[in-house]
Protein backbone atom coordinates (compact mmCIF):
# COMPACT_ATOMS: atom_id res chain seq x y z
CA UNK A 1 0.00 0.00 0.00
CA UNK A 2 1.11 3.38 -0.65
CA UNK A 3 0.56 6.22 1.22
CA UNK A 4 1.15 9.81 -0.32
CA UNK A 5 2.34 12.27 1.78
CA UNK A 6 3.36 15.58 1.38
CA UNK A 7 6.11 16.23 3.64
CA UNK A 8 6.34 20.02 2.25
CA UNK A 9 5.73 22.82 4.93
CA UNK A 10 2.75 24.11 2.56
CA UNK A 11 0.29 22.13 1.17
CA UNK A 12 -0.12 22.35 -2.85
CA UNK A 13 -3.46 24.81 -3.59
CA UNK A 14 -6.14 23.12 -5.31
CA UNK A 15 -6.27 24.72 -8.59
CA UNK A 16 -9.07 22.72 -9.94
CA UNK A 17 -12.45 25.12 -9.01
CA UNK A 18 -10.41 27.71 -10.55
CA UNK A 19 -9.77 25.86 -13.72
CA UNK A 20 -13.47 24.25 -13.77
CA UNK A 21 -14.95 28.33 -13.41
CA UNK A 22 -12.39 29.43 -15.95
CA UNK A 23 -13.25 26.93 -18.55
CA UNK A 24 -16.73 27.44 -17.84
CA UNK A 25 -16.40 31.63 -18.41
CA UNK A 26 -14.19 30.75 -21.61
CA UNK A 27 -17.27 28.39 -22.86
CA UNK A 28 -19.29 31.11 -22.20
CA UNK A 29 -17.13 33.99 -23.75
CA UNK A 30 -16.99 31.61 -26.58
CA UNK A 31 -20.84 30.72 -27.17
CA UNK A 32 -21.21 34.82 -26.56
CA UNK A 33 -18.74 35.85 -29.24
CA UNK A 34 -20.23 32.82 -31.85
CA UNK A 35 -23.87 34.47 -31.10
CA UNK A 36 -22.15 38.37 -31.23
CA UNK A 37 -20.41 37.51 -34.60
CA UNK A 38 -23.20 35.83 -35.96
CA UNK A 39 -25.72 38.97 -35.41
CA UNK A 40 -22.84 40.98 -36.36
CA UNK A 41 -22.58 39.26 -39.51
CA UNK A 42 -26.41 39.03 -40.09
CA UNK A 43 -26.60 42.78 -39.55
CA UNK A 44 -23.93 43.68 -41.82
CA UNK A 45 -25.53 41.78 -44.74
CA UNK A 46 -28.53 43.12 -44.20
CA UNK A 47 -26.90 46.59 -44.53
CA UNK A 48 -24.89 45.50 -47.52
CA UNK A 49 -28.59 44.66 -48.99
CA UNK A 50 -29.44 48.40 -47.96
CA UNK A 51 -26.26 50.07 -49.15
CA UNK A 52 -26.79 48.44 -52.81
CA UNK A 53 -30.06 49.46 -52.73
CA UNK A 54 -28.74 53.07 -51.66
CA UNK A 55 -26.45 53.18 -54.25
CA UNK A 56 -29.25 52.04 -56.83
CA UNK A 57 -31.14 55.14 -56.06
CA UNK A 58 -28.28 57.09 -55.93
CA UNK A 59 -27.79 56.37 -59.38
CA UNK A 60 -30.89 56.84 -60.35
CA UNK A 61 -30.88 60.42 -58.98
CA UNK A 62 -27.87 61.53 -60.90
CA UNK A 63 -29.16 60.18 -63.87
CA UNK A 64 -32.40 62.10 -63.06
CA UNK A 65 -30.40 65.16 -62.54
CA UNK A 66 -28.52 64.73 -65.75
CA UNK A 67 -31.56 64.26 -67.55
CA UNK A 68 -33.22 67.60 -65.81
CA UNK A 69 -30.08 69.71 -66.82
CA UNK A 70 -30.47 68.37 -70.37
CA UNK A 71 -34.14 69.54 -70.76
CA UNK A 72 -33.05 72.91 -68.67
CA UNK A 73 -30.55 73.27 -71.57
CA UNK A 74 -32.75 72.43 -74.45
CA UNK A 75 -35.57 74.78 -73.08
CA UNK A 76 -33.15 77.45 -72.96
CA UNK A 77 -32.04 77.33 -76.23
CA UNK A 78 -32.86 79.37 -78.81
CA UNK A 79 -35.15 77.52 -80.79
CA UNK A 80 -36.94 76.18 -77.75
CA UNK A 81 -37.84 79.63 -76.80
CA UNK A 82 -39.17 80.31 -80.11
CA UNK A 83 -41.72 77.77 -79.42
CA UNK A 84 -42.46 78.94 -76.37
CA UNK A 85 -42.86 82.01 -77.15
CA UNK A 86 -45.17 80.75 -80.29
CA UNK A 87 -47.11 78.27 -78.11
CA UNK A 88 -47.77 81.65 -75.46
CA UNK A 89 -49.43 83.48 -78.27
CA UNK A 90 -51.62 80.69 -79.52
CA UNK A 91 -52.39 80.66 -76.03
CA UNK A 92 -53.60 84.40 -75.69
CA UNK A 93 -55.25 83.89 -79.30
CA UNK A 94 -57.22 80.70 -78.20
CA UNK A 95 -58.21 82.80 -74.40
CA UNK A 96 -59.67 85.70 -76.27
CA UNK A 97 -61.50 83.70 -78.85
CA UNK A 98 -62.67 81.84 -75.34
CA UNK A 99 -63.90 85.35 -73.84
CA UNK A 100 -67.62 85.00 -72.77
CA UNK A 101 -69.04 87.66 -75.10
CA UNK A 102 -72.61 86.57 -74.40
CA UNK A 103 -72.43 86.82 -70.68
CA UNK A 104 -70.73 89.98 -70.95
CA UNK A 105 -73.20 91.67 -73.04
CA UNK A 106 -76.30 90.04 -70.62
CA UNK A 107 -74.16 92.00 -67.71
CA UNK A 108 -73.74 95.03 -69.30
CA UNK A 109 -77.70 94.83 -70.30
CA UNK A 110 -78.59 94.65 -66.98
CA UNK A 111 -76.49 97.50 -66.03
CA UNK A 112 -76.89 99.75 -68.62
CA UNK A 113 -79.68 102.71 -67.29
CA UNK A 114 -82.22 104.08 -70.02
CA UNK A 115 -80.27 106.91 -72.88
CA UNK A 116 -76.85 104.68 -72.18
CA UNK A 117 -75.30 102.61 -74.68
CA UNK A 118 -72.10 100.94 -75.23
CA UNK A 119 -69.99 102.55 -78.72
CA UNK A 120 -66.66 99.96 -78.17
CA UNK A 121 -65.81 97.10 -76.03
CA UNK A 122 -61.84 95.59 -75.74
CA UNK A 123 -61.34 93.03 -73.75
CA UNK A 124 -57.87 91.66 -72.95
CA UNK A 125 -56.46 89.17 -70.55
CA UNK A 126 -54.25 90.34 -67.97
CA UNK A 127 -52.86 87.44 -65.46
CA UNK A 128 -55.49 85.93 -66.12
CA UNK A 129 -58.00 88.48 -65.75
CA UNK A 130 -60.28 90.33 -68.20
CA UNK A 131 -59.61 93.80 -68.29
CA UNK A 132 -62.52 95.44 -70.58
CA UNK A 133 -62.10 99.06 -72.45
CA UNK A 134 -65.54 100.44 -73.05
CA UNK A 135 -66.51 103.39 -75.08
CA UNK A 136 -70.17 104.44 -73.70
CA UNK A 137 -72.31 106.83 -75.02
CA UNK A 138 -75.26 108.58 -72.94
CA UNK A 139 -77.61 111.12 -74.11
CA UNK A 140 -77.41 113.70 -70.72
CA UNK A 141 -75.28 113.93 -67.43
CA UNK A 142 -78.13 111.90 -65.77
CA UNK A 143 -77.67 108.70 -67.44
CA UNK A 144 -74.06 109.30 -67.22
CA UNK A 145 -74.24 109.06 -63.46
CA UNK A 146 -76.82 106.41 -63.22
CA UNK A 147 -74.26 104.38 -65.64
CA UNK A 148 -71.34 104.50 -63.51
CA UNK A 149 -73.35 103.81 -60.52
CA UNK A 150 -74.57 101.00 -61.79
CA UNK A 151 -71.17 99.80 -62.41
CA UNK A 152 -70.08 100.38 -59.30
CA UNK A 153 -72.66 98.57 -57.77
CA UNK A 154 -72.34 95.38 -60.09
CA UNK A 155 -70.95 92.20 -58.77
CA UNK A 156 -69.09 91.03 -62.13
CA UNK A 157 -67.35 94.76 -63.09
CA UNK A 158 -64.99 95.76 -60.51
CA UNK A 159 -62.10 98.43 -60.24
CA UNK A 160 -63.84 101.28 -63.00
CA UNK A 161 -61.23 103.90 -64.54
CA UNK A 162 -62.50 106.62 -66.16
CA UNK A 163 -59.99 107.74 -68.57
CA UNK A 164 -61.73 110.28 -70.70
CA UNK A 165 -64.86 112.03 -71.12
CA UNK A 166 -65.92 114.68 -73.64
CA UNK A 167 -69.08 116.09 -74.69
CA UNK A 168 -70.01 115.72 -78.34
CA UNK A 169 -71.52 118.69 -80.33
CA UNK A 170 -72.06 116.71 -83.41
CA UNK A 171 -75.98 117.76 -84.98
CA UNK A 172 -78.21 114.09 -85.07
CA UNK A 173 -75.85 112.84 -82.46
CA UNK A 174 -77.84 111.04 -79.38
CA UNK A 175 -75.22 111.03 -77.60
CA UNK A 176 -74.16 114.14 -75.61
CA UNK A 177 -71.19 112.77 -73.51
CA UNK A 178 -68.53 109.92 -74.06
CA UNK A 179 -67.02 108.29 -71.73
CA UNK A 180 -63.78 106.23 -72.03
CA UNK A 181 -63.45 103.73 -69.08
CA UNK A 182 -61.52 100.30 -67.95
CA UNK A 183 -63.17 98.44 -65.72
CA UNK A 184 -62.14 94.24 -64.62
CA UNK A 185 -64.72 92.21 -65.39
CA UNK A 186 -65.01 88.61 -63.33
CA UNK A 187 -65.75 86.08 -65.96
CA UNK A 188 -66.71 83.33 -63.28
Amino acid sequence: MKLRLNLSTTPQPNNRPFLAGAALLGTLGLIALAVLSLSAYKSWQANRALRVDLAHWQREILADREQQQGLQAYFQSPAAQRILDRAAFLNSLIDERSFPWTKIFMDLERTLPAGVRVVSISPKLVNGRAQVQLEVGAANDDGKIAFLEAIEKSKVFSGMQVTQEHRSDQVGSTDKIVLDLSVWYSTT
